[in-house]
């Protein structure tokens, strides 16, 4: 299924377009089984009943839904064709719909939404809320969202970071360095330095950047409301995810219909 898209592939960073068949050597899944353990524990404490089914907004490499989809019946939903495209390697049982998270509409429910790190690409408050909107829309009655950001404004650090792996005769190792630009108080950028070593042993170097949203507790905690929320923050720390800033949103959706 294709979903006409608010914006074009070419905005996005080359790790989502035309490097995405390195991503699992940036990220393998292997370190998503403990992290989609804890999203399916908070489904499972907050959803009002057993959740059964789930929508991924912004899936990526569907590495989280690789093991979310043990227990729920997931649909991935990602703007990138190349992200997909391995998502579906990875998880040819899930359905997969291309589209854009602050303007897709399905016209079903479910009883989980995961809007995982992609949410930190909404650079701007009308983004952010457009997307908080189309959660609610697809959230069921009782059924829970959950978002994480990769940083909110109190938990943000400068810093850098390095890592990669090798698979398949292929290498990969990258430096990530974090800053915030004076010019704007709500993105900072993330410019990512890959070194790409291929089967034959040639080595490539490239440099691609992502700018990234960075909103207060309180932004968030107001934006999920205003969809029609109830909104919570919750504690969310583990071994591999130490630059998550410790905790998740959750937006409850009431048992009783309101909101748009």
């Amino acid at each position: 299924m294709v979903i006409k898209n608010k914006t074009t592939s070419s905005r996005s960073p080359r790790l989502y377009r035309d490097l995405a068949d390195w991503y699992p050597l940036l990220t393998p899944v292997d370190d998503y089984a403990e992290e989609a353990a804890l999203y399916r524990s908070l489904f499972e404490a907050h959803c009002r009943q057993q959740p059964q089914t789930l929508l991924d907004l912004g899936c990526g490499s569907g590495h989280n839904a690789s093991y979310l989809q043990e227990t729920l019946v997931c649909t991935l939903l990602d703007l990138e064709p190349a992200m997909l495209e391995l998502s579906r390697r990875l998880n040819p049982e899930c359905e997969h719909v291309q589209g854009d998270m602050r303007s897709v509409r399905l016209g079903r429910a479910f009883d989980c939404i995961l809007v995982h790190d992609a949410v930190s690409y909404m650079a701007s408050r009308t983004d952010l809320a457009d997307t908080v909107a189309t959660a609610f829309a697809h959230t069921a009655p009782g059924g829970v969202t959950l978002f994480q950001p990769d940083f909110v404004v109190e938990t943000f650090e400068t810093g850098i970071e390095t890592g990669g792996s090798d698979a398949g005769g292929r290498a990969l190792r990258y430096l990530e360095w974090r800053w915030t630009p004076e010019s704007d108080n709500n993105t900072y950028v993330t410019d990512m330095v890959y070194l790409l070593r291929d089967k034959s042993g040639e080595v490539e170097v490239i440099h691609d950047r992502h700018v990234m949203g960075l909103f207060s507790r309180a932004v968030w905690l107001e934006l999920i409301a205003a969809a029609g929320f109830e909104p919570l923050v919750v504690p969310f720390a583990h071994s591999s995810c130490s630059d998550t800033g410790h905790e998740v949103f959750l937006g409850l959706r009431p048992i009783t219909n309101q909101g748009a």
